[in-house]
């Protein structure tokens, strides 16, 4: 099985708080992980035409699309466990709207969540769920 891949902020306490709830909602391991600022992570932006230094939103690698913002967030709570999946409906509301909110989410999460000194350094047991190269 291929494995989709969460490029996240990751100095965001919201985004490391998130991926710590991905984990613990993926028992069968589907998701790989690596912070926007990596080596890889920003390979990956330019790779996919982003500018590296401004970028800063979700992105997920999954079956050769690429998908951002709202849409990401929406294909990974369908692909985890429990009741989650179930939040996909929101699917049909416009982009523009689901966008919207992820925006100011975005702006706001460093004033709201906080921000780290440097990206998540993951545990040993944890070390195979993220991208290094």
């Amino acid at each position: 099985m291929q494995k989709d891949i969460l490029l996240f902020d990751g100095v965001c306490n919201l985004c490391n708080s998130s991926v710590n709830f991905i984990i613990d909602h993926d028992p069968k391991g589907h998701f790989r992980f690596a912070a926007l600022q990596s080596d890889f992570g920003q390979k990956k932006l330019k790779e996919l035409g982003y500018d590296q230094a401004e970028f800063d939103s979700l992105v997920l690698l999954s079956g050769g699309k690429v998908y951002k913002k709202s849409s990401a967030a929406l294909r990974i709570a369908k692909k985890l466990s429990g009741l989650y999946p179930l939040l996909y409906i929101f699917i049909i509301i416009p982009p523009f709207i689901r966008h919207g909110v992820y925006d100011i989410i975005a702006k706001n999460r460093y004033k709201w969540w906080g921000k780290r000194d440097s990206c998540r350094m993951p545990t040993p047991e944890l070390k195979a769920r993220f991208v290094e190269a």
